[in-house]
């Protein structure tokens, strides 16, 4: 056999249905849209939702999404915590250095060498900071966040209070 007597079996390939091609034939005159109306029409743009207002239309233009449920870190070097004089050192003292701000949640990242121990408090830390740290002598402890994170229930939620 070669390759261009292949052909597929007898019945695998039907001939596709000529609809709206006269009373006599199957699917003929209407072409199975019924009479009249939207449906028996060629007119409905794509996006069409049937006079509710449009996805597209429904959507913030250009906009982007902001999370509410994110968490920002201000990042903080090895580097900047090593040229610091106090070898105790929280989000405290950095916002007294000038490093962070008040309130914001401090995320130390293991860029720059460490020569001494350091204790560090912060509220993350990158494992490249924590094994620098460990490995120069000094403690790394994590601050909680205030808050759990995550989702709340939906308002009026009948499974929140189960």
């Amino acid at each position: 056999m070669k390759l261009h007597e292949l052909h597929p079996p007898a019945g695998a390939r039907r001939p596709r249905r000529r609809v709206a091609r006269g009373t006599a034939g199957k699917g003929g005159k209407t072409a199975g849209r019924g009479t009249k109306g939207q449906g028996a029409r060629n007119n409905i743009r794509p996006g069409f939702e049937g006079g509710q207002l449009p996805l597209t239309q429904r959507l913030p233009k250009l906009r982007g999404f902001n999370n509410p449920f994110r968490v920002a870190y201000r990042p903080v070097d090895i580097a900047d915590l090593a040229r610091l004089q106090p070898s105790q050192i929280t989000p405290e003292v950095l916002v007294q250095a000038g490093l962070a701000r008040e309130g914001t949640f401090v995320k130390v990242l293991g860029k720059g060498p460490v020569d001494r121990a350091l204790n560090v408090k912060a509220h993350g830390f990158s494992a490249g900071a924590k094994a620098a740290i460990e490995a120069g002598g000094g403690t790394v402890d994590v601050i909680p966040l205030p808050y759990k994170g995550g989702r709340p229930p939906a308002k009026g939620n009948a499974h929140a209070n189960r």
